[in-house]
């Protein structure tokens, strides 16, 4: 596991999907011949027949883009009068529910669900804002904000703010904002600046600032994160991650590794979240869900990879042995192949 983080050698120069939203690297794409009319009267026979073809469902809602199903949404709330969503929550249950109903949701909406279901009840879920906001780019982070206070009224920023402090809160805050430099250009020498004085923050001095890790980590842009972290290693001949590790703890240290991880490599964090969501004796299944929905139109196959190198298993087989029934299936088909 280490290799692959401290690995900086092809950093530089590899490509990004850290701003993308849809791409060449999705296991779901768009179906050529779409007609939302023909989709809308088979899920209808499927719902309102006796009992449930989840088949139909499954392949229907496995097989389109989200923008396909969006159209789907809206024909289908024309023929009957409902919304797909309701029919899916009042036909189907558990995981397979979460998941067709994540399908049929807008990609924005649904983040904004899940950071309000992070937000919800007794002790946020730290772990789900931090994967949220330290892996998406400002247009994801000011569409889910969008939907945020169009739905409450109210602006996440404040409501996060009451949720969390400290300087966990001051980073999360910052990242919600959407406002991290996007300019692609790279500035070596402002690069070596901010790595010296992340050095300095650091592993140079008796306790650490981490207002220094905060401002630099969650307002550069990420072409210029790539170039500050070689710079780091060429200072310090320790990773920056290595260094947050062993100066930082709890949510904090969290979050900024989780920024430089999603820095190095997204497909990379997101294997890693998956194996995480699958270990051990029990599942995360809303962490599973998010990811599978979340990623399946932009680096699926990039995701498959780096979980196949890091823990030389597939994912498709590490779903098969993890999940059952028919959310297994529809897990599979986003999934896309088996790379055992």
């Amino acid at each position: 596991m280490a290799s692959l983080w401290d690995d900086l050698d092809s950093l530089v120069n590899s490509p990004s999907s850290f701003e993308a939203t849809t791409g060449e690297r999705g296991t779901i794409k768009p179906k050529a011949d779409f007609d939302a009319g023909d989709d809308t009267v088979a899920l209808r026979k499927a719902i309102e027949g006796l009992g449930t073809k989840d088949k139909v469902l499954i392949d229907i809602l496995t097989h389109r883009s989200s923008a396909q199903r969006q159209l789907i949404c809206e024909a289908y709330l024309g023929a009957t009068g409902r919304t797909l969503v309701e029919d899916l929550k009042g036909d189907t249950s558990g995981d397979f529910e979460d998941l067709l109903v994540a399908l049929a949701t807008p990609p924005a909406v649904y983040d904004c669900h899940e950071v309000m279901r992070a937000m919800e009840g007794a002790g946020t879920k730290d772990s789900v804002l931090i994967e949220i906001f330290a892996s998406r780019s400002n247009q994801q982070i000011k569409a889910l904000s969008d939907v945020y206070l169009e739905e409450t009224e109210k602006m996440l920023t404040l409501d996060l703010k009451s949720e969390v402090s400290g300087d966990f809160s001051n980073a999360l805050l910052l990242l919600a904002e959407g406002k991290r430099d996007d300019n692609t250009a790279v500035d070596a020498d402002k690069a070596k600046e901010d790595a010296k004085t992340l050095y300095d923050a650091g592993e140079k001095k008796w306790g650490t600032d981490e207002t220094k890790f905060v401002d630099i980590l969650c307002n550069r842009s990420i072409p210029q994160l790539r170039q500050t972290l070689v710079e780091y290693k060429n200072i310090s001949g320790k990773t920056l991650q290595q260094s947050i590790e062993g100066e930082m703890s709890g949510e904090l240290e969290e979050l900024l590794v989780a920024i430089v991880k999603c820095v190095k490599s997204v497909p990379a964090f997101f294997a890693e979240r998956l194996y995480e969501s699958m270990k051990g004796g029990g599942t995360d299944e809303s962490t599973l869900n998010r990811i599978m929905v979340g990623r399946s139109e932009i680096d699926m196959l990039d995701i498959r990879a780096e979980f196949k190198k890091l823990y030389e298993y597939s994912l498709h087989s590490a779903i098969e042995s993890d999940c059952r029934g028919k959310w297994e299936k529809s897990l599979i088909k986003m999934c896309g192949g088996d790379d055992d």
